[in-house]
C-alpha cells in the first residue's frame, strides 16, 4: 500500500469561509434597477408599463421577490429590454470580470 498524505488543516482560529455569491434574483434587480436609474424612470412609471404594483417592482429590484419569467419579461420589457438583454447582464454580474488573454 501507499502512503496515507494529510492535507493541512485550517487553524482553529482561522475558520474557512467561503464567499457568498449573490443570488440570481439580488443580480437581476440590481441589473433592472440601474437600466431604470439610466432611463431616468420612476418605479411608478415602470411599473404601470409592466402591469405591476410599484412595491412589487420595489421588492424585486431589492432582490426581495422571486419574480416569475412572465414578471421579468414584463419588467425588461417597460425597459427597453429583451430577456436575452436582462439574462445577459445577469450572467455577466454573477460571472465577475472576465480575463481574456491576448
Amino acid at each position: 500500500m501507499g502512503d496515507v498524505l494529510r492535507f493541512p488543516s485550517q487553524p482553529a482560529d482561522r475558520p474557512a469561509v467561503r464567499p457568498v455569491e449573490p443570488l440570481w434574483r439580488e443580480a437581476a434587480g440590481e441589473e433592472l434597477r440601474q437600466e431604470r436609474h439610466r432611463s431616468e424612470r420612476t418605479l411608478a412609471d415602470v411599473a404601470e408599463h409592466a402591469g405591476i404594483s410599484v412595491q412589487y417592482l420595489s421588492e424585486v429590484e431589492r432582490g426581495r421577490k422571486e419574480p416569475s419569467s412572465e414578471v421579468l419579461a414584463a419588467v425588461a420589457g417597460a425597459l427597453g429590454l429583451r430577456m436575452a438583454d436582462l439574462t445577459l447582464r445577469v450572467a455577466r454580474r454573477l460571472h465577475g470580470p472576465v480575463c481574456l488573454a491576448a
